[in-house]
């Protein structure tokens, strides 16, 4: 790969597998249904988790991995919005995910996040399904059992996240860009975070693996999210000729692309590895770009 250096993003598509889940669930309950997060096509409604959730997964799973994160900051103005310590140089959080403040009579200091996210969305339909719940604490209290409800569903999420890999540790909010190596080291880290992705809402009662079970990448010349559309695995099978046809149509832009599965779990004629191996792949192309 004598034209690694060339690289400007690394582009990341990924199949998650929910047997049962409420991913995104509303905390507040409107007649004591507790709802989850959809999108309408035609007449079918397709549950998702925001891309505001996924990046928060993605900081705490940085968290997780032991990276100090920038904790929250009170709004100095009126109305304000809440914010991180704007410290991008000390907190991989803050040069990752990027932010903004603002203070009375001063220009907003911000940073665009270099680490772009979709939302992970579902393949497969809302079908209505329910779970149905007791709360006994209000028995104690003197009360009846409180009786709700919590929308569940069951499916393939697909996700997509592109790297902008020459704004990791330098550019806006730096006055002086971080070493090759710290650079490295923090999208190595973010890597990790992937493929551990774990979404810390609604796991006590609805324990869900959002971690990558497919997931096709591709190291890139130019900044586009090319698999973001391109992968659909309909009963188990993933459609070769998309992703194919997308690897051909981009490639005097694609360096290097890499596939990997559970073996199990879906069936393609493509060349893959295991998704472990994919993501150390993956890591070799970011220790050859910094």
């Amino acid at each position: 790969m004598d034209n690694i250096k060339e690289a400007k993003a690394l582009v990341i598509t990924y199949i998650s597998k929910v047997s049962l889940g409420s991913l995104n669930g509303s905390d507040s309950e409107a007649d004591n249904i507790s709802s989850i997060k959809k999108i309408n096509v035609g007449t079918a409604q397709y549950p998702y988790k925001s891309s505001q959730a996924v990046r928060r997964a993605l900081r705490d799973q940085l968290g997780v991995l032991g990276e100090e994160l920038s904790e929250g900051v009170a709004a100095t103005i009126q109305k304000g919005a809440s914010t991180t310590k704007c410290e991008p140089e000390k907190y991989i959080d803050d040069d990752l995910f990027g932010y903004m403040s603002a203070e009375s009579g001063q220009t907003a200091n911000k940073r665009t996040s270099p680490v772009r996210v979709s939302a992970l969305v579902s393949t497969n339909i809302y079908q209505g399904d329910l779970d149905f719940g007791t709360n006994y604490m209000s028995v104690k209290a003197g009360g009846n059992p409180n009786i709700f409800e919590t929308e569940i569903h069951s499916g393939l999420y697909r996700g997509t996240i592109l790297i902008e890999l020459d704004r990791v540790g330098c550019g806006e909010g730096f006055d002086q860009d971080l070493s090759e190596d710290e650079k490295k080291r923090r999208v190595l880290l973010l890597l990790d975070a992937i493929k551990n992705l774990w979404g810390s809402g609604r796991q006590s009662r609805f324990l869900s693996d959002i971690a990558p079970k497919f997931v096709v990448a591709a190291i890139m010349k130019t900044k586009n999210p090319v698999f973001l559309e391109s992968v659909i695995i309909k009963d188990g099978t993933v459609n070769d000729g998309v992703i194919k046809e997308t690897i051909e149509d981009y490639s005097d832009q694609i360096i290097e692309t890499a596939i990997g599965m559970r073996s199990e779990m879906f069936k393609t004629d493509l060349e893959y590895t295991s998704v472990s191996h994919a993501f150390d792949k993956m890591k070799s192309w970011i220790s050859s770009c910094f």
